[in-house]
């Protein structure tokens, strides 16, 4: 019972972290603009046109991998602004055609930026454009996703992401839809 209060006061907390987030944004767009700054945006907006992806999307992808810091490392081994493993960057460097790939490329942000941004797309082509298919395969891996829609673990829509088995999964797609709402209104204007 204690463990349900605990997990409760974390979700209130959520809530209003994100209350108090948008607000500051409706109140000032330049404190928005600091609290979710646009670095590399114009090689985000390059590589994300490129590859058919919204780049406020790709930015808000970054945001919640690195929060920005082209050297971010996670506790998996996960690399870059992106977060992507060394050997998902093989592959992705497979299918890109590029030979001479060595895993500290992911440092650097224009080829974190260009291999993420093809990644996703790769993704949005798999999953038929479901933003939130493509987010949970981003964080859990496009077989745990694909084994969760094939056991019915998980009907795949953005209203049912209750239904993750993955509950770290659940929160990032919730976190980068969050982002993806305030980047989208700070950069381009749009409603919240």
């Amino acid at each position: 019972m204690a463990l349900l209060k605990r997990k409760g006061n974390g979700v209130k907390r959520c809530v209003l972290f994100a209350f108090i987030i948008v607000l500051l944004i409706f109140k000032a767009g330049d404190i928005g603009r600091k609290i979710y700054p646009f670095p590399y945006r114009e090689t985000i907006t390059q590589h994300a046109v490129a590859n058919n992806i919204d780049p406020n999307l790709l930015a808000a992808l970054i945001k919640t991998e690195s929060s920005f810091d082209p050297h971010a490392n996670s506790p998996a081994g996960a690399r870059g602004l992106l977060q992507i493993m060394p050997d998902t960057g093989r592959w992705i460097a497979e299918q890109m055609g590029q030979s001479d790939f060595k895993p500290d490329q992911l440092y650097n942000p224009e080829t974190s930026i260009r291999m993420g941004a093809w990644y996703l797309a790769n993704l949005k082509d798999e999953f038929k454009g479901n933003q939130t298919l493509m987010l949970a395969a981003y964080n859990a891996g496009r077989g745990n996703v694909k084994q969760w829609l094939e056991n019915q673990h998980w009907t795949g829509e953005s209203k049912n992401i209750d239904q993750i088995p993955f509950p770290e999964t659940r929160y990032y797609i919730r976190k980068v839809m969050l982002n993806y709402k305030i980047y989208s209104y700070l950069y381009d204007g749009n409603k919240l």
